[in-house]
């Protein structure tokens, strides 16, 4: 078992580093070691796996992925601490370094891997939890299954199903890409420091794209239309990328949708219905 992370050995660790969270960051480093266990248990981590980490901060969830016996690669935006985690992992888990892999980059710039990973496991800042779990579930098709800690209210987009109140862009195109529910709730005192939000886990996992002859790129437009304005009924809502409120009512109808629906109450194959209709609109002379 590897020596995981609580209370003391964070705020030591950090004060050896000169390292405090940063709002800049968005850091909160997680103290509970029986968190991160429960994290990689849901997630299903096994021997063999290649799980990509997101923001490993000090190591507190990356010694127990380590621990169930996979390869990680963490990246980290922080210099000063993606260049002390490969120590800490050694001090604490010597036997399990080898499996680790630190990169220092912003988590928004990597496209690439040296090898595919299988799993995308981590504590994500809040500010940027939804771009960076659509960017890699696009750059890296291998991923099949994501579970991620985010704060309670992005948990709640992530998972919505059409018609909730909270359903929205970041529920529609995480259904394009996996099945999603939320997995649990985390309490704030797992965290340091103590973050002033509530924070939930939520488990992603991969399914084939919805049967349709549009792109990723075309069907998220429309998605992106439909909320732009999520008051108004699509026929005016997507008169911009249609190029006429009639256009829009023309694509619609074709697509078996009633013009004044609103972008709420369809899911992502609907979506892509729609934009399967736009692009013969622009085709058809």
């Amino acid at each position: 078992m590897a020596a995981l992370l609580g209370p003391a050995e964070v705020r030591t660790l950090a004060a050896s580093l000169g390292a405090a969270p940063t709002k800049k960051w968005g850091q909160n480093f997680v103290v509970d070691a029986g968190t991160v266990r429960r994290i990689v248990r849901i997630a299903g981590v096994k021997p063999g796996d290649h799980v990509v980490e997101v923001g490993p901060g000090l190591g507190s969830l990356t010694l127990a992925l380590l621990e169930a016996g996979a390869r990680v690669t963490a990246i980290e935006i922080d210099p000063t601490l993606a260049e002390a985690l490969p120590a800490t992992v050694a001090a604490r888990a010597p036997d399990d370094a080898e499996r680790l892999t630190t990169i220092q980059a912003d988590a928004m710039t990597v496209t690439e891997l040296d090898t595919a990973p299988t799993l995308l496991v981590a504590n994500l800042p809040y500010n940027v939890s939804v771009p960076v779990i659509l960017r890699f579930l696009e750059f890296f098709p291998s991923l099949h299954t994501v579970l991620v800690m985010v704060q309670s209210e992005v948990a709640d987009r992530l998972a919505a199903p059409p018609g909730s109140r909270t359903y929205g862009i970041p529920s529609a195109k995480a259904a394009w890409y996996c099945k999603v529910r939320r997995a649990g709730n985390v309490g704030r005192s797992v965290f340091w420091p103590v973050p002033r939000v509530d924070s939930a886990l939520v488990l992603m996992e991969r399914r084939e794209a919805p049967l349709t002859t549009a792109t990723r790129l075309d069907v998220f437009a429309v998605i992106d239309a439909a909320f732009a304005q999520r008051r108004k009924g699509l026929r005016g809502a997507l008169a911009s990328i249609a190029g006429s409120p009639t256009a829009s009512e023309a694509a619609l109808r074709e697509a078996g949708i009633e013009p004044l629906t609103r972008g709420e109450q369809l899911d992502v194959a609907a979506f892509a219905r729609i934009a399967e209709a736009l692009e013969r609109a622009r085709v058809t002379p």
